[in-house]
């Protein structure tokens, strides 16, 4: 409706992506490790047609000043620059979307996925979802956020009524099976938090991308060739719980400095700056590596227990799946320092209102919690979080109805041709 009004027409057709929730698996997509979310209802949505009267543009991408439309002109480039297209047609599209926005469920990438689709659709190519998720997941590089894949893999590949365990390099999707008589609930702590326009994703990037190369030189290992810490893993054949004793072998809890990292790599201030550093992270000094390392291993164990014990449905599946989301919040919270007092607020909220589990979902910083809650105490739980974390503040009391909802696994990305 809104398209019509707008254009006086109808849209030729229409393109629609989801957000996400990751259930379990924080940071560690870009280190190369499996991950565990699951498509969520809201989404973004496109009305489009074509206009072959514009002129050929230029797309410019300001990684300094990012604006939200900038996500979806990533899309758009990415489209372009896969398949060569000197010029593209002029699209005139209306895009509405009811993902909270900077919230953790990826409304940043669902753009971007729905852009790609768009391009693609409106240049008459046809890709694979599995190659849209890959080109999408590169092309939201341009805006500056070094992220792994997650978000754009099951914006794709979700399927209606399966959380999915996303597997990289190769790029795949398994079912995963949620146990009966629980439902997610997600809960916004109203902190917002744009990836883009700050530094804190991209310097624990830099920092797992740095113990890499540490744990790589401890080994003697070619460290030239690792920037994730699961290439290290794969080397040497090593469990996860052996990298976990590899990390206290070889890092110390104490930041590291600039001089200390190029002392024991080898290499000068200079290569460090422009091979391991990211252009918003130039001014950083010191570096968490122990940390960080510690938590990406430990979180990836984590992910392969939850798909197990989904798998297995032991008696006691949802405290064992509860008491793993606890464990990956505390992980994220106190290794990770993606957490914030807001967040962990709710979190404790919503533990003491009934959920069997809860953890910060997405970046952090801000943004949502997810928690795992039986059936039964759904209706409680929802009123106790209410009464506890929203209603005695009135921005969040005005926000709660958009902040607040049970989840239901939603299906993939789509495109709708008008009839």
């Amino acid at each position: 409706n809104t398209f019509e009004r707008q254009y006086g027409r109808s849209a030729l057709f229409y393109a629609c992506a989801p957000g996400r929730v990751n259930l379990i698996g924080e940071h560690i997509d870009y280190c190369g490790f499996s991950v565990l979310p699951m498509a969520i209802e809201q989404n973004i949505f496109a009305a489009v047609s074509l206009n072959f009267n514009f002129f050929p543009y230029e797309i410019v991408i300001d990684r300094d000043n990012p604006k939200w439309y900038y996500y979806f002109l990533c899309g758009v480039k990415g489209i372009q620059e896969k398949f060569g297209i000197a010029h593209l047609p002029g699209m005139v599209c209306v895009i509405d979307g009811n993902v909270p926005p900077s919230s953790g469920l990826s409304s940043s990438s669902a753009l971007v996925c729905c852009a790609g689709l768009v391009t693609m659709e409106a240049n008459q190519k046809s890709l694979s979802k599995v190659a849209l998720a890959e080109i999408c997941a590169k092309c939201e590089r341009y805006i500056g956020t070094e992220g792994g894949g997650m978000d754009q893999s099951i914006s794709f590949l979700a399927e209606k009524g399966t959380a999915k365990l996303i597997d990289f390099e190769p790029l795949r999707a398994t079912d995963v099976r949620l146990p009966d008589g629980v439902v997610f609930v997600i809960s916004n702590c109203c902190v917002e938090m744009n990836k883009a326009a700050s530094s804190h994703f991209n310097i624990r990037v830099v920092e797992c991308r740095i113990a890499t190369k540490m744990l790589a030189q401890a080994k003697g290992l070619n460290q030239k060739g690792f920037l994730k810490l699961a290439q290290v893993q794969k080397e040497m054949n090593a469990s996860l719980e052996d990298m976990l004793a590899l990390v206290e072998e070889v890092l110390h809890p104490e930041p590291y400095s600039r001089e200390e990292i190029c002392k024991v790599l080898g290499i000068t201030s200079q290569q460090l700056s422009t091979e391991l550093l990211s252009a918003n992270t130039q001014h950083v000094t010191h570096f968490k590596l122990y940390q960080r390392a510690k938590h990406v291993y430990s979180e990836a164990a984590r992910v392969l227990r939850f798909k197990n014990v989904c798998d297995c449905a032991p008696t006691k599946s949802i405290q064992l799946l509860g008491d793993l989301m606890n464990q990956s919040h505390m992980s994220c919270r106190d290794l990770y320092e993606c957490s914030c007092p807001e967040l962990d607020q709710l979190v404790d909220i919503c533990l003491k209102s009934g959920a069997a589990g809860s953890r910060l979902t997405g970046a952090g910083w801000g943004g949502c919690a997810v928690s795992m809650v039986p059936s039964d105490k759904v209706e409680s739980f929802l009123q106790a979080v209410r009464e506890a974390y929203y209603l005695p503040d009135p921005r969040r009391a005005a926000m709660e109805k958009q902040s607040l909802f049970v989840s239901k696994p939603g299906g993939g990305a789509a495109i709708y041709v008008a009839e």
